[in-house]
């Protein structure tokens, strides 16, 4: 059977459709390019936006154009929320919510991993969330928070740096809960990790600025193989609108977190979470978020127009910000955004980092020019290139950053 899979949303969800396709593979079956023809489609679905919700509608219909006759199998956080919509589109032969996803996955208390080439590993090690933010559908479509023990944890870790990945990236919902359903914590896991010989360099993907702790910001400073990249959801730049979502820290906290980071790793690379145009967000509030933005040492933002997810508290929250002023909002943080990752790149000119190339992935499948460039990033997350070089992929190489090699592109 020939396979074809697409992914939506977070890391979280390409690393378990990338460990799904993987273990399909080794049952005998194909995989192929997303957009070619296809016996199968596998479609990993988000629920954390209209937007994305209207793009997993899409890809289901793509899926149908391209093979009427195929299967098509929805899995993931909107097919958790809309599974009789789903089910009812043409072509759709099952639907699979979190809950059920175990039937092509690992379930959601064992770490897995997929690989996007021998380079970097996606590396699920929580999932779920006790948190319930009053936007956010997420702890609907996955669940309670829950991870396996240090471990076992460990044990999947051993085997990816077996299969050869030097980068691994930590995915999970709410990362910064791992382990507490056992009496463990992230920082047990985090020091376990540091310790695996073959694996290089780790990344946390996201963690929440209260679970984000002085230990382990001093233990990334100090560690072999973690490197000066955070990921730190800030959601909103007033407290006002942070008691209105329900987040479980204030702009002092998160100020405080990010100037700790930056003494103890001053290139470090951070990156926020921000939504425009909660309810309750004014005009005189969104004034307070911008400059409050751009007072923190944030090196780029991804940035989330808000829309009503069905039977979140926030539907009851305030006055709707119109659409339009959203979309406005979305702009400006975007704007804020692109230069304050100027900012951050130009800083680094001159600068010697580690620099991790990747290697020219060619799929049965596909037919690519042979490669006249290569590219990789620094350990504080910087894109560059060179010239292809066989050799050097999948290799840390110090180099000295100049505007000629950086790669200059929106994240």
């Amino acid at each position: 059977m020939t396979i074809a899979a697409h992914t939506l949303g977070c890391k979280l969800n390409f690393a378990e459709t990338s460990d799904t396709l993987r273990r399909l593979e080794a049952e005998g079956n194909t995989i192929v390019d997303w957009g070619r023809p296809a016996d199968l489609y596998l479609i990993n679905t988000c629920t954390v936006t209209a937007v994305a919700e209207k793009k997993c509608r899409a890809a289901i219909r793509q899926a149908h154009r391209l093979n009427p006759d195929a299967q098509i199998v929805v899995m993931g956080c909107f097919a958790q929320v809309a599974a009789d919509e789903i089910a009812r589109m043409p072509g759709v032969t099952q639907v699979l919510g979190n809950d059920s996803k175990r039937l092509l996955s690992y379930s959601a208390e064992n770490p897995s991993a997929g690989s996007s080439a021998r380079t970097r590993t996606f590396f699920k090690i929580q999932d779920g969330c006790d948190y319930f933010c009053t936007y956010c559908a997420i702890p609907y479509a996955r669940g309670r928070s829950r991870s396996a023990t240090v471990e076992e944890t460990l044990c999947v870790a051993r085997r990816i740096a077996a299969g050869g990945a030097r980068e691994v990236v930590l995915t999970g919902v709410n990362t910064g809960t791992f382990g507490q359903q056992h009496g463990e914590s992230l920082l047990d896991l985090l020091r376990g990790l540091d310790s695996i010989d073959g694996i290089l360099r780790y990344r946390i993907s996201s963690i929440e600025p209260n679970l984000l702790t002085d230990d382990i910001i001093d233990f990334v400073a100090r560690s072999r193989a973690f490197l000066p990249h955070f990921h730190i959801p800030l959601q909103a730049g007033s407290d006002h609108v942070l008691r209105l979502m329900h987040r479980r820290y204030d702009t002092a906290l998160y100020r405080d977190k990010l100037l700790r980071i930056k003494a103890a790793m001053p290139d470090a690379c951070i990156a926020a979470d921000i939504m425009a145009g909660f309810n309750g967000e004014s005009e005189e509030e969104f004034r307070k978020v911008m400059d409050y933005v751009d007072s923190l040492p944030i090196s780029y933002l991804h940035v989330f127009t808000y829309s009503d997810r069905p039977g979140t508290a926030a539907l009851r929250l305030g006055e709707k910000v119109p659409v339009p002023v959203r979309r406005e909002h979305t702009a400006r943080l975007l704007e804020l955004s692109e230069r304050k990752h100027r900012a951050f790149v130009d800083s680094q000119i001159g600068k010697t980092r580690p620099v991790l190339w990747e290697g020219w992935k060619v799929l049965p499948t596909t037919h690519y020019p042979l490669p006249t460039e290569m590219y990789g990033w620094t350990d504080n997350y910087i894109r560059v290139s060179r010239p292809y070089d066989p050799s050097c992929v999948n290799r840390v190489e110090s180099v000295t950053l100049s505007p000629a090699i950086i790669v200059r592109e929106s994240l």
